[in-house]
């Protein structure tokens, strides 16, 4: 991590957590000391409970969002109704919501600019499969999506997670080389084709990231923090993910 640019530990619950489990997580983390950025983004009916109970210093966020405030949209998360019960942030894009619901780079899009004319910061998340790797189109899936989810677009409340498909969930972790060149890439590719500051904008890395892990991780001058699946549920590991990075 480098350009002074600030740490970001962002736990992604995806659809875990009790409410028994989220209230001791929650009481355990009150105390946490860190100098990094301490989000988490839970189910969405757990989100109100989460800004009732939470420490002062943490931000929680919105795991999707929808492309428009309101109409017939059943299902779906207003970002503006979002905003008015006090989320902070939301992710977009992320490869379960592009491989699970279908979620093309158009829509992606549109609720980026939604979150963002919310007022929402945005974590942006991009990755390849295990079948685009092997096929050597890293960069060709990368700059697509970054070109075509956040074209034009030019925002401080903009993160970027690029999290390889084939390491979310899996105990796999992209190699320091394979995490470096990613993020060498993505920063480049934003300085030379697009609106968003390449030197401010943070860019996580995600996929099997754990205590373990993260400080090497972060020792890469490209990468600005942790968008963390497993190892956030618990607040131990949460508090060591802090005091690793």
């Amino acid at each position: 991590m480098s350009g002074g640019r600030d740490v970001y530990i962002v736990g992604n619950w995806k659809m875990n957590q009790s409410l028994e489990e989220i209230d001791s997580f929650l009481n355990q983390i009150s105390t946490l000391n860190s100098n990094n950025h301490a989000w988490i983004a839970p189910q969405a009916l757990h989100i109100s409970k989460c800004l009732e109970k939470k420490p002062g210093f943490l931000k929680v966020g919105s795991q999707n969002c929808a492309h428009e405030d309101s109409g017939a949209f059943t299902g779906e998360l207003s970002p503006k109704s979002l905003k008015e019960i006090g989320v902070h942030f939301t992710l977009i894009g992320h490869s379960e919501r592009r491989s699970l619901y279908g979620e093309g780079d158009d829509l992606l899009y549109k609720k980026t600019l939604k979150a963002l004319e919310n007022n929402l910061y945005v974590i942006f998340c991009i990755g390849e499969t295990l079948e685009e790797r092997e096929a050597g189109k890293v960069e060709e899936v990368l700059s697509e999506q970054l070109s075509n989810g956040l074209r034009d677009i030019n925002s401080k409340n903009v993160l970027i997670a690029y999290e390889p498909v084939w390491a979310i969930g899996t105990g796999v972790t992209a190699s320091p080389e394979q995490a470096s060149d990613a993020h060498k890439f993505i920063r480049n590719f934003i300085k030379e084709n697009m609106k968003l500051d390449s030197q401010t904008t943070p860019i996580l890395y995600g996929g099997s990231v754990k205590p373990e892990n993260i400080k090497e991780l972060l020792s890469n001058e490209d990468i600005d923090g942790g968008l963390v699946g497993g190892a956030s549920l618990k607040a131990d590991s949460y508090i060591n993910l802090h005091k690793n990075a």
